[in-house]
């Protein structure tokens, strides 16, 4: 029995379908990122290989933290409760070694601003010119990703940096059903606190018309 039949079949005392149930370890993954992939005959666990550094017990967890989206089962373990502990500090021991001017800048505003300079730095990186994600908080590595587009509009950049800070602070909610929730309640009360209430129309405004330069030249 692998280590995936095994997490499953210890959350629920059995499995609960006739798929088979694999692991797969890959180098394609960045840091400790995994996903699980599925279909009538199979679910697979892909691990990234940088999981085998770490216990059986907190691998087990990941897993099943997988496990109960898959099959939308209420359950929790005390390896799922080891994996989300481990998962919450990772931030406490990322390599902080990655910052730009502007994107520094901007980050302190919106920390002495709207967090009363409780955040510590993250990483902070440019990503390319996308329109679609502008922004992401990359937890395991502490790490906020900005598109681009706004390297010449600070007001924007601010309010995308702004987001991505609360993703820091508030890290992800979980449900009974241990689905995960990016943006909780609570998120979306003190998002509402930004400063311009007219944020979002200008946001979208500015993106199309990146989008409309980027597609014809300009």
């Amino acid at each position: 029995m692998n280590l995936a039949m095994r997490a499953v079949f210890d959350l629920y005392d059995k499995f609960p379908d006739s798929r088979r149930i694999n692991i797969k370890y890959s180098g394609r993954f960045k840091d400790l990122n995994a996903n699980v992939t599925y279909t009538s005959r199979e679910v697979v666990f892909n691990l990234s290989k940088k999981w085998l550094e770490f216990s059986e017990e907190l691998r087990v967890g990941l897993i099943q933290t997988l496990a109960v989206r898959i099959y939308k089962l209420n359950s929790q373990s005390l390896e799922m409760d080891l994996y989300e502990k481990f998962v919450k500090n990772l931030p406490k021991f990322a390599k902080i070694d990655k910052s730009d001017e502007l994107l520094e800048d901007s980050f302190k505003r919106m920390n002495k601003i709207y967090f009363d300079e409780n955040l510590t730095r993250p990483n902070l990186v440019f990503g390319a010119d996308a329109f679609t994600k502008l922004g992401h908080y990359e937890h395991q590595t502490d790490t906020v990703l900005i598109s681009n587009i706004f390297k010449d509009n600070l007001e924007l950049l601010d309010y995308i940096m702004f987001h991505e800070l609360l993703h820091k602070k508030h890290g992800l909610k979980k449900t009974k059903s241990g689905r995960s929730i990016h943006h909780s309640k609570e998120f979306k009360l003190e998002e509402a606190g930004f400063e311009d209430k007219d944020i979002e129309r200008k946001l979208r405004n500015f993106v199309r018309k990146k989008r409309v330069k980027n597609w014809f030249g300009f």
